[in-house]
């Protein structure tokens, strides 16, 4: 009797047992204030929705990997293939990126070596210029011909004579696609002679050209351009930069990871809030 009494009176003060579990509550630390419904649905809807967006946005960097190596995959079909005829006057208005950039051509005719442009360039070899020249073809149209890098102090064509090519030649290189109005931060100047982009209609126009292939040719080193014919083999041809960076699956982790966490959190705070009401509820059914 001395026990049972002793153990009722430290549990009366001790403070109350909880009927579900035997554990004692806290008098001085309440439970917590429910949230309103509003609050509730707004959270619970804001999270819904930031779950269903960062899902989709891994899902579309799936989306975008597969891409990405189908792309890869063509491109390096198109460069290792056997050289074909470059596009000419009657398929220039079908002449797209996804269709024809990279694609290994051939072309022949004589450069008009009197008309070549510089265009600032920064390369493994460092910085300098594109030589780029226009060629007159057999077929009777003119094609910009990047035929390759020159360091700055190479820049004049008396400088190296060896890659000044007279008479018909034949070039094989990649599709370019057209580079408009400059690069990063720089704009071209033509009044200046000033080009920091391969923007083959603002060449054409400034050199008098009229009309040229919408397109642009980086040449093969050595693919009748002058590059290693020459003692020092400038310009040097060869140089165009095959790099597809792909991270798009470690996006993709990212963005589920980020889901997931958001779903946990949004589990834990629906737990934490039905225990708080299931707690409010049996304090108040208490006679």
């Amino acid at each position: 009797m001395t026990l049972a009494a002793g153990a009722r009176g430290a549990t009366a003060g001790g403070g109350a047992t909880d009927d579900a579990g035997g554990r004692e509550s806290d008098p001085g630390n309440p439970p917590r204030a429910q949230r309103s419904p509003l609050a509730l649905a707004a959270f619970f809807g804001f999270a819904v929705l930031g779950i269903a967006v960062l899902t989709a946005l891994g899902v579309w960097q799936l989306e975008r990997r597969v891409w990405k190596l189908d792309l890869i995959e063509r491109v390096e079909q198109r460069v290792h293939a056997a050289p074909v005829a470059a596009p000419g006057p009657a398929e220039w208005p079908a002449v797209t990126a996804a269709r024809d950039e990279y694609r290994h051509v051939r072309v022949a005719g004589h450069f008009l070596n009197d008309k070549e442009t510089l265009v600032q360039a920064v390369t493994d070899l460092g910085g300098g210029f594109w030589v780029l020249t226009p060629l007159r073809t057999d077929e009777g149209f003119t094609v910009l011909v990047n035929r390759g890098f020159v360091p700055p102090e190479r820049r004049d064509p008396a400088r190296r004579p060896d890659g000044q090519i007279a008479g018909e030649t034949t070039v094989t290189g990649l599709v370019r696609i057209n580079e408009p109005k400059g690069g990063f931060l720089r704009t071209n100047d033509p009044v200046q002679d000033r080009w920091y982009s391969r923007d083959v209609p603002a060449i054409a126009a400034a050199r008098g050209l009229g009309d040229v292939a919408p397109y642009f040719i980086d040449a093969d080193a050595g693919a009748g351009t002058g590059a290693g014919e020459g003692p020092d083999g400038l310009p040097r041809g060869g140089l165009t930069v095959l790099a597809f960076p792909n991270n798009h699956l470690v996006y993709a982790l990212t963005w589920f990871g980020m889901a997931l966490l958001l779903t946990g959190a949004t589990i834990f705070t629906a737990r934490e809030e039905w225990r708080a009401r299931r707690s409010t509820g049996r304090s108040q059914g208490a006679p």
